[in-house]
């Protein structure tokens, strides 16, 4: 068996193999509700074989969205079709993960494809339009450039402590949905990634300065949703392992983070990168491997390597050097959704054990076919 589809344990929860589906903003819902496009995008990513599918960037609240167009976790009414999500996935034999987020200032901006600026109330209302001023650790914009970029209004004691609980109250109702792994965002330039960053994050209070004080509102997060989170379910956490920009959030500050998270209960970390104006990325085939391999050796974690993945052979050599523990596409799963599949029987697979029942004709195409030799009658 290969590294790739070697089943793997966290806490009580033991996915079939190591490939993972990223979370992927679809921004089409409505008032957070997940819907019939969110069942099928996602559950062609169960029949295809991944081990643990996440959904995308989920608001702790109304005011935490990227866009009017993200789910939400913030009212119990959004759990039902979420659980409808989740027992699909598992029906396939997936595990189902949900990435809770705050956008922060990069919150309340357009969804491209809709040119809200061109339509009437009522076609504004048919596709759930809102619009709200963005709240940060501090009252600067993301893109001073970019006008969907508003400025956001500082975050108080007060605001600080009301976040702290949203996400506690979205994790408990991502555990009535019945999802195995709850994901906390705190990358790509999002709310807790500007509590990070110096580049975003100019208090001076006990949540700025410092590095010690910026991962401050991280950890209170991660230790309160670890406390409601039940122990037998795994945590995971998404960085920006770096800012790519050298006043930002550096490789070490995410090891230096990535061990306080263990500490709490975290038990693997996602590993991204980027998410801010002026950032300079190098954004190759593989770039993200090695901010993986630093935060694994590092912090002594579990790790997600993503970004620009796709190459079955390479996936496979990511594993076994040592480099992440887990392999997860976001792209290049919406271009092979049956990718898992694929990368099965490239890495040497014979049987069709991991396909659904319901697809069986295509062993027998490829018999006939000679496309891969067969153990089994």
């Amino acid at each position: 068996m290969s590294a790739l589809f070697s089943p793997v344990t966290l806490r009580d929860l033991t996915l079939r193999n190591r490939t993972v589906v990223a979370p992927m903003c679809q921004y089409s819902a409505q008032d957070g509700m997940a819907n019939d496009w969110h069942l099928v995008h996602l559950g062609r990513f169960a029949i295809g074989g991944f081990g643990l599918v996440i959904l995308e960037a989920t608001g702790v609240t109304a005011e935490g969205r990227i866009s009017y167009g993200d789910l939400g976790l913030w009212k119990d009414e959004q759990i039902a079709p979420l659980t409808r999500i989740v027992d699909f996935l598992h029906s396939q034999g997936a595990a189902a993960g949900i990435q809770l987020a705050h956008a922060g200032r990069k919150a309340s901006t357009p969804v491209s494809w809709n040119n809200t600026a061109n339509m009437s109330e009522a076609e504004k209302a048919a596709v759930g339009y809102e619009h709200w001023t963005p709240v940060a650790p501090s009252a600067l914009a993301h893109s001073p450039s970019d006008a969907s970029f508003q400025t956001p209004t500082a975050l108080d004691d007060a605001g600080i402590k009301q976040l702290i609980s949203d996400f506690v109250t979205a994790a408990k109702r991502a555990d009535k949905a019945g999802f195995d792994t709850v994901e906390i965002h705190a990358a790509h330039g999002y709310l807790l990634n500007q509590f990070l960053s110096p580049l975003a994050n100019k208090r001076t209070d006990q949540y700025g300065g410092s590095r010690e004080n910026r991962m401050r509102l991280v950890l209170e997060i991660t230790a309160a949703v670890r406390a409601v989170w039940p122990a037998e379910k795994p945590l995971l956490v998404r960085l920006s392992v770096s800012d790519w920009h050298p006043d930002g959030w550096q490789v070490e500050d995410s090891v230096a983070l990535s061990r306080e998270l263990k500490a709490l209960g975290v038990d693997a970390i996602d590993c991204s990168s980027g998410g801010f104006d002026g950032a300079a990325i190098n954004a190759v085939e593989n770039y993200q491997v090695p901010f993986a391999k630093a935060v694994r050796d590092g912090a002594d974690i579990p790790t997600m390597a993503v970004g620009l993945l796709g190459d079955y052979q390479g996936a496979e050599a990511i594993l076994t050097n040592g480099e992440a523990d887990f392999i997860a596409l976001a792209r290049g799963a919406l271009d092979d959704p049956n990718w898992a599949l694929h990368a099965n029987h490239d890495l040497g697979a014979t049987d069709y054990d991991l396909w659904p029942v319901q697809a069986s004709r295509v062993s027998s195409r490829d018999r006939s076919l000679g496309l891969r030799s067969f153990s089994k009658a």
